[in-house]
Protein backbone atom coordinates (compact mmCIF):
# COMPACT_ATOMS: atom_id res chain seq x y z
CA UNK A 1 0.00 0.00 0.00
CA UNK A 2 1.76 3.26 -1.27
CA UNK A 3 0.28 6.66 0.81
CA UNK A 4 -0.32 9.49 -1.95
CA UNK A 5 -1.06 12.79 -1.18
CA UNK A 6 -2.18 14.67 -4.58
CA UNK A 7 -4.03 17.78 -4.60
CA UNK A 8 -4.14 18.22 -0.79
CA UNK A 9 -5.79 15.08 -0.37
CA UNK A 10 -4.14 11.79 1.43
CA UNK A 11 -4.97 8.60 -0.39
CA UNK A 12 -4.08 5.10 -0.30
CA UNK A 13 -2.88 2.82 -3.50
CA UNK A 14 -2.64 -0.65 -3.67
CA UNK A 15 -0.51 -1.11 -7.36
CA UNK A 16 2.24 -2.69 -8.07
CA UNK A 17 5.24 0.17 -6.30
CA UNK A 18 6.95 0.29 -10.11
CA UNK A 19 3.56 1.81 -12.00
CA UNK A 20 4.02 4.95 -13.66
CA UNK A 21 2.49 7.44 -11.46
CA UNK A 22 0.49 8.98 -14.75
CA UNK A 23 -1.87 5.36 -14.34
CA UNK A 24 -2.22 5.79 -10.84
CA UNK A 25 -3.45 9.20 -11.40
CA UNK A 26 -5.81 8.47 -13.97
CA UNK A 27 -6.74 5.18 -13.68
CA UNK A 28 -6.69 4.64 -9.95
CA UNK A 29 -7.67 8.08 -8.72
CA UNK A 30 -9.92 9.40 -11.61
CA UNK A 31 -8.05 12.68 -11.66
CA UNK A 32 -8.10 12.42 -15.92
CA UNK A 33 -6.56 15.65 -16.65
CA UNK A 34 -3.33 14.68 -16.52
CA UNK A 35 -2.19 13.03 -20.45
CA UNK A 36 -0.64 10.22 -21.52
CA UNK A 37 1.45 11.70 -24.84
CA UNK A 38 4.55 9.79 -25.61
CA UNK A 39 5.54 7.94 -22.78
CA UNK A 40 9.11 8.67 -23.04
CA UNK A 41 9.22 11.96 -20.83
CA UNK A 42 9.93 13.57 -24.43
CA UNK A 43 6.29 15.68 -24.98
CA UNK A 44 5.37 16.78 -21.57
CA UNK A 45 1.28 16.32 -22.09
CA UNK A 46 2.01 14.12 -18.62
CA UNK A 47 3.56 17.06 -16.38
CA UNK A 48 2.43 17.39 -12.67
CA UNK A 49 3.71 18.85 -9.66
CA UNK A 50 5.85 16.32 -6.99
CA UNK A 51 6.85 18.71 -3.98
CA UNK A 52 6.62 21.77 -6.71
CA UNK A 53 9.15 20.38 -9.29
CA UNK A 54 7.81 19.35 -12.69
CA UNK A 55 8.17 15.83 -13.60
CA UNK A 56 6.42 13.40 -15.82
CA UNK A 57 4.28 11.23 -14.46
CA UNK A 58 4.57 8.85 -17.61
CA UNK A 59 8.31 7.22 -16.56
CA UNK A 60 7.68 8.80 -12.52
CA UNK A 61 7.40 5.60 -10.31
CA UNK A 62 4.67 5.85 -7.60
CA UNK A 63 6.69 4.58 -5.48
CA UNK A 64 8.92 7.51 -5.97
CA UNK A 65 5.86 9.78 -5.19
CA UNK A 66 5.27 8.69 -1.87
CA UNK A 67 5.27 11.37 1.18
CA UNK A 68 5.72 13.92 -1.17
CA UNK A 69 2.87 16.23 -2.27
CA UNK A 70 1.89 15.60 -6.31
CA UNK A 71 -0.19 18.66 -8.02
CA UNK A 72 -2.20 17.84 -10.46
CA UNK A 73 -4.12 19.97 -13.20
CA UNK A 74 -6.75 19.74 -11.08
CA UNK A 75 -5.18 20.94 -8.19
CA UNK A 76 -3.77 24.37 -9.89
CA UNK A 77 -6.60 26.26 -8.69
CA UNK A 78 -10.02 24.84 -7.08
CA UNK A 79 -11.89 27.51 -9.20
CA UNK A 80 -9.61 27.60 -12.59
CA UNK A 81 -8.68 31.18 -11.13
CA UNK A 82 -4.58 30.58 -11.32
CA UNK A 83 -3.21 33.56 -13.14
CA UNK A 84 -1.33 31.05 -15.87
CA UNK A 85 -5.46 29.72 -16.36
CA UNK A 86 -6.59 33.08 -16.47
CA UNK A 87 -3.75 33.65 -19.43
CA UNK A 88 -4.44 30.86 -20.95
CA UNK A 89 -8.26 31.78 -21.54
CA UNK A 90 -7.37 35.83 -21.98
CA UNK A 91 -4.86 34.69 -24.55
CA UNK A 92 -7.79 31.47 -26.13
CA UNK A 93 -4.53 29.35 -25.84
CA UNK A 94 -5.99 25.91 -26.17
CA UNK A 95 -7.00 24.37 -29.75
CA UNK A 96 -7.63 20.32 -29.48
CA UNK A 97 -6.53 20.82 -25.77
CA UNK A 98 -4.78 18.04 -25.18
CA UNK A 99 -1.56 19.03 -23.99
CA UNK A 100 -2.37 21.98 -22.05
CA UNK A 101 -2.26 20.76 -19.09
CA UNK A 102 0.74 19.49 -19.18
CA UNK A 103 2.01 23.12 -20.14
CA UNK A 104 0.46 24.51 -17.68
CA UNK A 105 1.69 22.36 -15.08
CA UNK A 106 5.29 23.11 -16.38
CA UNK A 107 4.72 26.95 -16.58
CA UNK A 108 3.29 26.60 -12.98
CA UNK A 109 6.64 25.30 -11.73
CA UNK A 110 8.59 27.69 -13.74
CA UNK A 111 6.83 30.39 -12.44
CA UNK A 112 6.97 29.19 -9.02
CA UNK A 113 10.62 29.04 -9.09
CA UNK A 114 10.79 32.82 -10.02
CA UNK A 115 11.30 32.77 -13.81
CA UNK A 116 9.39 36.00 -15.21
CA UNK A 117 6.60 34.73 -17.89
CA UNK A 118 9.00 36.11 -20.84
CA UNK A 119 11.49 33.63 -19.87
CA UNK A 120 9.17 30.58 -19.59
CA UNK A 121 7.45 31.59 -22.65
CA UNK A 122 10.77 30.95 -24.18
CA UNK A 123 12.44 27.82 -21.97
CA UNK A 124 8.62 25.61 -22.30
CA UNK A 125 10.01 22.57 -23.91
CA UNK A 126 6.08 21.20 -24.04
CA UNK A 127 5.36 19.71 -27.28
CA UNK A 128 1.54 20.97 -28.84
CA UNK A 129 0.67 19.22 -32.16
CA UNK A 130 -2.04 21.80 -32.96
CA UNK A 131 0.88 24.55 -33.04
CA UNK A 132 0.07 27.02 -30.27
CA UNK A 133 3.18 28.13 -29.20
CA UNK A 134 2.05 31.97 -30.09
CA UNK A 135 -0.53 32.18 -28.05
CA UNK A 136 0.85 30.31 -25.22
CA UNK A 137 3.96 32.76 -25.04
CA UNK A 138 1.35 35.92 -25.54
CA UNK A 139 -0.18 33.76 -22.36
CA UNK A 140 2.93 33.70 -20.75
CA UNK A 141 4.21 37.12 -21.65
CA UNK A 142 1.81 38.31 -19.98
CA UNK A 143 1.89 36.97 -16.68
Amino acid sequence: MITLNVNGQSYQVNVDETTPLLWVLRDVLGLTGTKYGCGRELCGACTVLVNGQEEHSCVYEVKEAAGKNVTTIEGLSPNHSHPLQQAWIDHQVPQCGYCQSGMLMAAAARLRAGAPGAEVANELGNLCVCGTYLRIRNALKSL
